[in-house]
């Protein structure tokens, strides 16, 4: 099943994928994976929110989903950056970076954990901190679909 949702995600097929994933989430709680492609379906629908909370979720399902990782890790980066507080509901900013109470995984030590591993993937060398942002950007890219 899980491969079929791949498939229909892939010819920008979303709410069919994303019926297919939630049905393996639903029937098996711990699957990291229907988890993963859940916030797939919601970054191609351009929820940037949702896509941070379900790869959060995902991730402390399988603290080893690499999958989840970048994406909770990017997501979390993208969502400072606009100046929105990661898991926040409904998408919108929190006052004073307070991350929202009662989430899936809570936000704040996730959005911590984050910044943690994208500070530390930071490039040596001067010069090549430059093409990090285009790689990042490539990545999301890539995870959008496009």
């Amino acid at each position: 099943m899980l491969l079929q949702a791949d498939r229909l995600l892939t010819v920008d097929m979303v709410d069919q994928a994303d019926t297919i994933y939630r049905r393996v989430a639903d029937a098996d709680p711990l699957n990291a994976i229907a988890v993963v492609g859940m916030a797939r379906c919601a970054l191609a629908r351009e929820d940037d929110h949702e896509a941070y909370r379900l790869a959060a979720r995902a991730l402390t399902i399988d603290p080893q989903n690499d999958m989840a990782r970048r994406m909770e890790a990017r997501m979390a980066e993208v969502l400072t950056t606009r100046g929105e507080t990661p898991g926040a509901p409904g998408g919108d900013a929190a006052p004073g970076g307070d991350a929202a109470p009662g989430g899936d995984a809570a936000p704040e030590l996730i959005s911590t954990a984050a910044s943690s591993r994208i500070g530390a993937s930071a490039p040596a060398t001067p010069g090549a901190s430059r093409s990090a942002p285009l790689e990042r950007r490539s990545i999301l890219d890539r995870l959008r679909g496009r």
